[in-house]
């Protein structure tokens, strides 16, 4: 085909043959044997030119066609094998919109804009399943989270706020102790919903002298501000959602200070797709890179 249009366009074999770094014998026993597969005369040939025949020129728009959507098939082959296309599914917990969604998907888009995103608000166990049956590419998840044949990768850590109804007397401090919320109410995420994470929590509370009463549950983050918001409880909540702005509701810091909860990026190893491992590394670089910004900006 390539050789075909170049003379088509040229309409001289000597020409073409130059232009195409050949020989001009070659040239033209690729072109009789294209006419002897198609069964039709290409061209008009004889001592002083060249021309297209009523065939050579229906050919030749066809031909055109077809090598763009050759070269674009080429080209879509190799970004796919550099992890540059594709449909790339993300399962995550909600507080990941609120902490790394902002950081890395802005960057990811522009880095690799011919790659699609899905993004499944799901809980752990559900992001655990979905991994190990190939519907989902990786996962974030509130840690501690250990999963069989998975790898759980810590990529972000935040402190922990209490989250408090705006009318609350504790809320018009700075900071709260932990051991002020001992008899208070909780709402709370139920346990199976994120088991590592929920066990993390009480057991920091055990640390303050107390166990947490939670008086109700959701697996939802905007459910649990709005049941603050209500004054059904308090509750215990990684600081990245100051950023709602929930009417109704103030987080405080915590004192003395508390272990941070950490965000977990999931992946199953046994995938080979470079995509995954385009996306785990952007994410690492891009919250490595904001977290020196941010002590630079604090010294």
């Amino acid at each position: 085909m390539r050789y075909f249009i170049a003379v088509a366009e040229t309409l001289h074999f000597g020409r073409a043959a130059a232009q195409l770094h050949i020989a001009q014998p070659p040239l033209s026993q690729q072109i009789r044997r294209l006419e002897s597969e198609l069964g039709v005369r290409l061209f008009h040939r004889t001592n002083r030119r060249v021309e297209l025949t009523d065939a050579g020129h229906a050919l030749l728009d066809e031909a055109r066609r077809t090598l763009v959507q050759a070269d674009r098939v080429a080209a879509v082959a190799m970004k796919a094998g550099r992890g540059e296309v594709g449909r790339f599914v993300i399962g995550y917990m909600a507080s990941a919109e609120l902490s790394v969604f902002p950081r890395v998907l802005p960057v990811f888009r522009k880095r690799y804009p011919d790659v699609e995103l899905v993004l499944q608000i799901l809980p752990p166990r559900e992001q655990f399943e979905q991994l190990r049956a190939g519907r989902l590419h990786v996962g974030f998840v509130r840690l501690p989270a250990r999963e069989r044949n998975l790898v759980v990768v810590p990529i972000f850590s935040e402190p922990l706020v209490a989250v408090l109804p705006k009318r609350h007397s504790l809320g018009r401090q700075r900071s709260i102790s932990l051991q002020a919320l001992r008899d208070e109410r909780f709402v709370l995420f139920p346990r199976q919903h994120a088991p590592g994470y929920y066990d993390s929590l009480v057991d920091i509370c055990r640390r303050a002298g107390f166990d947490p009463n939670p008086v109700q549950e959701s697996e939802k983050l905007h459910t649990i501000l709005s049941l603050v918001a209500m004054g059904r409880g308090v509750s215990l909540m990684p600081r990245c959602v100051t950023a709602v702005g929930r009417k109704g509701v103030v987080c405080r810091p915590l004192r003395p200070s508390i272990p941070n909860t950490e965000l977990g990026l999931v992946h199953n190893p046994a995938t080979r797709s470079q995509l995954v491992r385009s996306f785990i590394t952007l994410v690492k670089e891009t919250l490595v890179k904001q977290r020196e910004c941010e002590r630079h900006q604090s010294s």
